[in-house]
């Protein structure tokens, strides 16, 4: 199941792009966001997020 930012918490830093390996995170406006079709469930941006605005969906 692929990860989801939640645009109320994310402050748009970018940590999760550069920790996805797939490159499955990309800025959406002003803010992040994963597109499930890329993801692979590893976790890295829901451990890279310094305000932990990603989790499971």
């Amino acid at each position: 199941m692929a990860r989801k930012i939640d645009k109320d918490v994310c402050v748009g830093c970018g940590s999760c792009a550069s920790t996805c390996p797939v490159e499955a995170i990309a800025p959406d406006g002003d803010k992040y966001a994963v597109d499930a079709s890329k993801c692979v469930d590893c976790g890295a941006c829901e451990s890279g997020c310094p305000v932990s605005a990603i989790k499971a969906e």
